[in-house]
């Protein structure tokens, strides 16, 4: 049986910097949460499947509406690329429903405040320009990665792009950077490649605010002040 979407959250719960990180928890629900009732509310997904390693993530996920038949087969580690545990969970899916599928997203837990109009628009996107890989990313604001510097032991800078020096920020081009939020691809290329940074893989804009990833407490305190602001707006 062919399905249009998979949406598909990785979740393992050996996360070092904040325990148990993808179920702890963030203004008032667990992490997670806030992913899977965004990739349910936009109402694209035949699936959410949360894929994981720990029961007790599983556990949550499915309390809060994700599928999670089967716990994460392999790709569990500190080092394995997310994407390579996605193409796995992927797989596990198709052999387990006996389903395939068009295309895959892939919603990063620690980004929660990426919303459902977020991944419709992404979706959209994907579908509308016939694309095979797209991750999204944000525009770099007041923090200009043209005016970067290293330091050196005694405080002296080092400027990675000397070729900006006392250029005007309104004359640089415009830089921006790559979020773990909304990851998608045809499902049959992220099998084949294992990666979502694939042939012609593009990047899809979206704002700095939703696109914020949680990785340390310091991260976690400016999402949940931010996190007025944007459900707000949205």
């Amino acid at each position: 049986m062919v399905k249009q979407r998979i949406a598909i959250i990785p979740a393992r719960g050996g996360s070092k910097r904040i325990p148990h990180k993808n179920i702890t928890e963030f203004c008032g629900k667990p992490m997670i949460a806030w992913t899977i009732q965004a990739a349910k509310d936009s109402g694209l997904f035949d699936r959410v499947l949360v894929s994981t390693d720990d029961q007790r993530i599983a556990e949550v996920s499915k309390t809060w509406g994700a599928e999670v038949p089967f716990l994460r087969a392999s790709f569990a580690d500190d080092h394995t690329p997310v994407s390579e545990a996605t193409a796995s969970a992927l797989q596990q899916a198709m052999n387990h429903w006996q389903e395939s599928y068009a295309s895959v997203t892939q919603l990063m837990a620690n980004c929660p405040l990426r919303t459902a109009d977020d991944i419709t628009q992404a979706v959209t996107q994907f579908e509308a320009q016939d694309r095979s890989f797209q991750i999204s990313c944000f525009k770099y604001g007041w923090m200009n990665p043209w005016w970067a510097v290293k330091l050196g032991p005694e405080g002296h800078p080092e400027r990675l792009f000397p070729e900006t020096a006392g250029q005007r920020s309104q004359d640089l081009p415009e830089l921006f950077c790559p979020t773990g939020a909304i990851w998608i691809a045809r499902a049959d290329l992220l099998l084949k490649t294992k990666t979502f940074y694939g042939p012609n893989h593009v990047f899809e804009p979206m704002s700095w605010e939703s696109a914020v990833d949680i990785d340390d407490y310091d991260d976690m305190r400016f999402a949940e002040a931010l996190s007025q602001r944007v459900y707000v707006k949205k």
